[in-house]
Order: structure tokens, then sequence, then C-alpha cells
């Protein structure tokens, strides 16, 4: 593999960053949106699973009140 100088590189750099299609403002906010709203559903999923397993293993073990 052949050596690239660190000016060559920086061109090939900018090169490659003008390729790239950035995401707009909006785009970008409604990405954000729904990265959050799963969060929160995957979060209210599994305190109700871990809440299921926590009273069945009350009920097989007669464990609590």
């Amino acid at each position: 593999m052949a050596k690239t100088s660190p000016g060559q590189f920086i061109k090939q750099v900018r090169q490659e960053v003008a390729k790239v299609t950035w995401p707009s403002r909006r785009e970008t906010a409604i990405s954000t949106a729904m990265v959050f709203a799963m969060v929160v559903i995957a979060a209210i999923f599994f305190m109700l699973v871990d809440q299921v397993f926590a009273w069945m293993v009350k009920l097989l073990f007669g464990l609590g009140g």
C-alpha cells in the first residue's frame, strides 16, 4: 500500500466529505423525535415485562405480602 502525504490525505478527505448528503434540519428533528419515542416505548414495555415477572416469582415462591 502506497504512503499518502498529509496534504494528499486532506485533499482526499475533503473530496469524500463533499460527496456526503447531509440530512436537513427537519429530517434530523424527525429522526431525533422517533428515537426518543422508541426509547419511551421500549422502557414502558420492559417495565411491564419486569412487573409481570416479579408478580410470577411472588406467586410461585410465596414471597412478599
